[in-house]
């Protein structure tokens, strides 16, 4: 599978393909599930490379122990299961025994924020961001297409330490095309614009896009960023648009507290003084529904309330000017 071969699919279908690609040029990757390897999408890889394959059962703790144990033997584990089992169930294990001796193990959490819709609060990981961008050392990627999403996948084995990257469940539209640069903690420039600034990452991207092309109709230019590396963050791109635009719209299918939202806050705060308005679940936790649209419009994670949150910035411009 090239970039030119990707379709919409789920991001996490692709990060299985292409693990199962790096399989066949590197016989040190091994890779971990929890039980669910179809919801990981690593089913394939265990058929071909039983010998280098594990399911630990339901036991997260295990499968991030197990992990980096076989880091301290020289082999690249790759760990996956529900994004809220792994940074959570396993959040001592991920800190101490992976991040804190620095190991090289990869850690693939599926199915994250409200995108699992249906399997309610319990599955929906809306603080996972939060917990691993605390922990020392620990890179955090959140693509937000297939493309970059493959991208990522390639780039996993460069990076020196633990990495957790952070993929939904429902289908992802294309939005990068075969030529975009992926960069470790360098957003991507999708749209230009001078009035206000979109930081987005995962599926909040695409409706980011979609909320700029409201606010072309009202004569409002949006800058919109691609933030697919949450950790490192990319504190030049957050500083420009805090300088060159009237504020700044973060938007994240996660809490607000300790997300993306908080990590540009955070660069602001210290740099750029900005407006910072947080487009996520607001300190709350979402209910089911099988509908998972339906359930971002309900709790003010859409493309209509990011266009909300840029006229605001705009109103607040005005006034100020006056």
């Amino acid at each position: 599978m090239t970039v030119k071969e990707i379709g919409p699919q789920t991001n996490r279908s692709v990060y299985g393909k292409t693990i199962f690609e790096m399989a066949e040029a590197d016989d040190r990757i091994v890779v971990l599930d929890a039980d669910i390897s179809k919801s990981t999408t690593t089913t394939a890889f265990h058929k071909k490379y039983p010998h280098r394959a594990l399911n630990v059962g339901v036991a997260e703790q295990n499968l991030v122990g197990m992990a980096a144990g076989l880091a301290c033997v020289g082999l690249k584990p790759y760990a996956s299961t529900f994004a809220t089992f792994i940074t959570m169930r396993a959040c001592e294990q991920i800190r101490t025994a992976v991040a804190y001796p620095h190991l090289d193990v990869k850690l693939i959490g599926v199915n994250s924020g409200v995108e699992i819709a249906g399997d309610g609060a319990t599955h929906q990981a809306i603080e996972d961001m939060a917990i691993m961008r605390s922990i020392p050392g620990m890179t955090v990627l959140c693509p937000s297409d297939p493309v970059s999403t493959r991208l990522a996948t390639l780039a996993l084995p460069g990076i020196d330490g633990p990495v957790y990257m952070r993929l939904g469940r429902q289908v992802s539209n294309v939005i990068h095309d075969e030529n975009v640069s992926f960069l470790l903690g360098k957003m991507i420039r999708l749209r230009e614009g001078n009035d206000v600034t979109i930081i987005a990452c995962g599926s909040m991207v695409e409706q980011a896009l979609i909320a700029a092309g409201m606010l072309e109709q009202d004569g409002i230019g949006a800058r919109v960023l691609d933030c697919h590396t949450i950790k490192p963050i990319d504190v030049e791109e957050i500083v420009l648009a805090a300088e060159q635009t009237a504020g700044i719209i973060t938007a994240e299918d996660h809490n607000i507290i300790g997300g993306l939202g908080g990590a540009v806050s955070e660069v602001t705060a210290e740099h750029a003084p900005a407006i910072v308005k947080r487009v996520g679940l607001q300190d709350i936790f979402a209910r089911s529904g099988r509908d998972y649209k339906k359930l971002l419009e309900m709790y003010g994670i859409c493309a209509s309330h990011i266009y909300d949150a840029a006229v605001e910035i705009m109103r607040r411009k005005a006034k100020s000017i006056k």
